[in-house]
């Protein structure tokens, strides 16, 4: 028997024994058929390294899946043959070197054979094995976790052990054919050098597919500390803060080391493992699916992109749950930046381990612990660790996106900065629910005004509510922003000036890109069937509707977004409205009361405030459709310009109150686009340049007014904020006066009229639009004090038309009032 006979007897053998055991959990591309198929030039599959383990895998995997074998030859045109699978390295003198290899024997073999026949190519195909890292495994032990892949190149026993543990969640990815003949083509005159630069080209590929399945190889928590303090900015930070306090360098070296593990991750790939899991028994039990849009974006730029992903920040599970889904996609989680108060006892630790690092709320008057932490963020993000932060700084506790905070966004510039031949990228991300966890927890903050405070004895309060169902939560993920290409668009200029904290272009940087990604963020923004009822039930007088109404009001918004989203990439439901309201009935935010005449649906008081987070969570969506519709409640008809002029001084305040993109089309093109939806939609009659709203008992009004009550309490803040500082002679009123006494009066316009509403008066609100003047320049402060430009009373007094008589009455008589003696009250 020759040796080719007995070499394929165990190899058959193998296979066999081997076969029986392993499980493909997870394989990228879904179809990889279509990949090796349909080509006429002979494929040859490309190992990293040649381990028995991945080649039988390969093998086995082909076998399954009727695809060209790889335990057999390919002939070239010329008739020479090589084996149909090749390693790139051999896996013992790969080790001996530490990875550091540039030339593949048996590529170097195949590249000869290319050169003599100029007739022949063949395509590589490179496969990657990952035993243990399939996310979709059910069932984990500790021997499974430790033996599950990394970075390191094992030995054959550990190899053997991964195999028997972990053989049964095995994930395989191939690579896009690549003819090796371009390779060659596009390389240099000099021929030594050219097999190199294939080699590398291959030794990359690999490593990226390595990096954005399990991260980059993670160093001990101890040794990045150690950098951190070795870096000039720390060590000058720590000198000064010696000279203050009369000390020694090393006691200011000894107090940022503590900072140093007061802030770093613990990051540990067997914790990952062991959360996957059990994060996907407590989904299963609190949700009913969690649904994934747009990941194929991320899976784009990982691997060749720092990413920082950026989502709003709607509950605790948030940081959670996206881990777990970037986990279950393939992709390594990422290190997440979480309030100091989160690291409590038990918490902390398995939170460090799972990648939470810890900052404190504020760094002010601690230039020591500030330098620490913008250099242990610089070494994550230049190691290409994938970094997650809340630029809200705190959760939403009205369902909105809240106004950005720059520290983070300004720390990741500097670092960028410094480095700037690095691609990054952010990604936003909405997460929308159809029922939070803490829902409860918010509305009594909202009353109270008082946060609080996070223990364990908490977290085991939240576990009661596992029973009760939450329904589905969506992850869309916005349109990334790669940073560098965004930054030479806005400032040219950026690469050739310092990064130092007075640089010009990061002043202006700052806020513009907080804003970008804000507005990314709610593009990406998915209708829930319990949003899309909150909006138009909390639009009723009593929060009560016929069921009719309210099946034709859903229609209706669904049927606005379809033909005019308001965002980029909004994600709508499936079905229709009478799964709508049997879910939000399923869920209990709404209940039936069936009636002779036409079933009801109602909401009682104590479930009325939690919907307006539901609303809030998609408000934005309808802002320009819900104002236009506003405009007619109190005007039977308008001409485009009277509607224009009323408007168009509002638009700009909303858009950044609700973070919506302000495009190359200006206000007119846009409100054309509504008026032509809303007469599509019978909600508008057209005659030329005239519209005018349906007539009194037409269902149609009805749809109208209902759109239109939804922006109503947001220009209610808008008129209560405005009018209060017209009260005062220019530049003679405080910021945090003026916020503290529009609260008041908002909370007084509630009781007034009835309302459970705390979320209403949110001086988070008045805090939001007093920023969004600032930057358009209708407010300045100069010496503590509010100052402002003639457009605002001009744009007061248009406004004063959009409310009918009784409620612009009251309006204008609650702010007539002294509002300084009720703040000091």
């Amino acid at each position: 028997m020759s040796e080719t006979s007995i070499q394929g007897f165990w190899q058959r053998l193998g296979c066999r024994a081997l076969g029986a055991w392993l499980r493909f959990r997870s394989i990228d591309p879904e179809n990889p058929g279509a990949l090796v198929t349909g080509h006429d030039r002979p494929i040859i599959y490309i190992l990293p390294v040649s381990a028995l383990s991945d080649r039988l895998a390969l093998s086995i995997f082909c076998q399954r899946l009727d695809l060209p074998s790889p335990d057999g030859d390919i002939c070239l045109a010329h008739g020479r043959r090589f084996p149909a699978r090749m390693a790139l390295f051999d896996a013992t003198h790969y080790r001996r070197h530490r990875g550091h290899v540039d030339r593949s024997t048996s590529l170097d073999h195949l590249i000869t054979a290319l050169e003599e026949y100029p007739d022949s190519d063949v395509d590589l195909v490179p496969v990657t094995l990952f035993w243990g890292r399939a996310p979709q495994r059910e069932r984990v032990g500790l021997r499974h976790l430790l033996t599950a892949d990394g970075w390191s190149l094992v030995g054959r026993l550990q190899r053997l052990a991964g195999v028997i543990m972990n053989g049964r969640s095995l994930e395989i990815r191939l690579g896009e054919p690549v003819s090796l003949r371009t390779l060659m083509a596009h390389g240099d005159v000099d021929e030594q050098f050219n097999r190199i630069r294939i080699t590398r080209f291959l030794r990359r590929y690999f490593r990226r597919v390595r990096l954005q399945a399990i991260g980059p190889d993670l160093s001990h928590r101890r040794t990045l500390i150690r950098r951190v303090l070795r870096q000039p900015a720390v060590r000058a930070a720590a000198h000064d803060n010696a000279l203050e306090l009369g000390e020694r360098d090393e006691r200011a070296l000894q107090r940022a080391e503590r900072y140093g593990f007061e802030i770093a991750a613990n990051m540990s790939a067997p914790v990952l493992r062991f959360l996957y899991q059990v994060l996907g028994r407590l989904w299963n039990r609190l949700y009913d699916g969690v649904d994934v849009h747009g990941i194929e974006d991320v899976e784009a730029l990982a691997g060749t992109h720092e990413l920082v992903y950026v989502p709003c920040h709607r509950s605790h599970i948030d940081y959670l749950l996206l881990s777990y889904v970037l986990y279950q996609e393939g992709l390594m989680p990422p290190h997440i930046a979480a309030g100091r108060n989160l690291d409590m006892p038990l918490i902390g630790p398995l939170l460090r381990r799972a990648g939470a690092f810890f900052m404190r709320r504020s760094f002010k008057g601690n230039r020591l612990y500030a330098a620490v932490f913008n250099e242990y963020l610089h070494q994550l993000l230049s190691q290409g660790h994938p970094v997650e932060y809340f630029i809200e700084g705190g959760r939403s506790r009205t369902g909105r996106m809240l106004s950005p905070k720059p520290g983070m966004l300004s720390m990741t510039l500097r670092s960028h900065a410094r480095a700037p031949s690095r691609e990054m990228a952010f990604v936003p991300i909405y997460i929308g629910y159809e029922k939070v966890l803490e829902s409860n927890a918010y509305i009594r903050e909202l009353r109270t005004g008082k946060k609080r405070k996070e223990t364990p004895l908490g977290l085991l309060r939240v576990l009661r509510h596992l029973r009760q169902p939450f329904g589905r939560v969506q992850v869309s993920v916005g349109e990334p922003l790669v940073l560098g290409s965004y930054l030479d668009q806005r400032f040219p200029d950026w690469r050739s000036q310092e990064a130092g904290s007075e640089a010009d272009w990061l002043r202006e940087a700052v806020p513009d890109l907080s804003l970008e990604i804000a507005t990314r963020i709610n593009h990406a923004a998915a209708l829930t069937p319990i949003s899309m009822v909150a909006l138009t039930i909390l639009a009723t007088p009593h929060r009560t509707i016929e069921i009719d109404l309210l099946m034709r009001q859903l229609k209706t918004l669904y049927a606005l977004q379809a033909q005019l989203p308001g965002g980029k990439r909004v994600r709508l439901p499936e079905q229709g409205p009478p799964e709508w309201l049997a879910r939000s009935e399923y869920l209990g935010m709404v209940s039936r009361i069936e009636h002779s005449l036409g079933d009801l649906i109602t909401v009682s008081d104590e479930r009325a405030p939690l919907l307006t987070w539901y609303r809030n969570n998609v408000l934005h969506l309808f802002a320009l459709h819900a104002l236009v519709a506003f405009a007619f409640r109190n005007n039977a008809r308008l001409d485009f310009t009277t509607l224009e002029r009323l408007l168009s001084p509002i638009w700009p305040a909303l858009q950044q109150e609700f973070f919506i993109e302000a495009d190359d089309k200006d206000f007119a093109e846009h409100l054309h686009g509504v008026l032509d939806v809303f007469v599509a939609l019978g909600l508008l009659k057209g005659n030329g340049d005239t519209w005018q709203r349906p007539e009194t008992g037409d269902e149609a009004r009805e749809r109208l007014y209902l759109l239109g009550r939804a922006i109503q309490p947001t220009l209610e803040r808008g008129f209560i904020l405005f009018s209060t500082l017209m009260h005062y002679p220019n530049g003679t009123i405080s910021r945090e006066m003026l916020e503290a006494q529009s609260q008041l009066l908002a909370e007084r316009l509630t009781r007034l009229q009835g309302l459970n509403a705390p979320e209403f008066f949110d001086r988070r609100l008045f805090a939001g639009l007093l920023d969004s003047l600032e930057r358009d320049g209708w407010l300045w402060q100069s010496q503590e004090k509010l100052n402002f430009d003639a457009r605002l009373p001009e744009a007061l007094m248009k406004s004063r038309t959009l409310f009918d008589p009784a409620l612009r009455h009251r309006l204008t008589e609650l702010t007539a009032g002294r509002p300084h003696t009720e703040a000091s009250a």
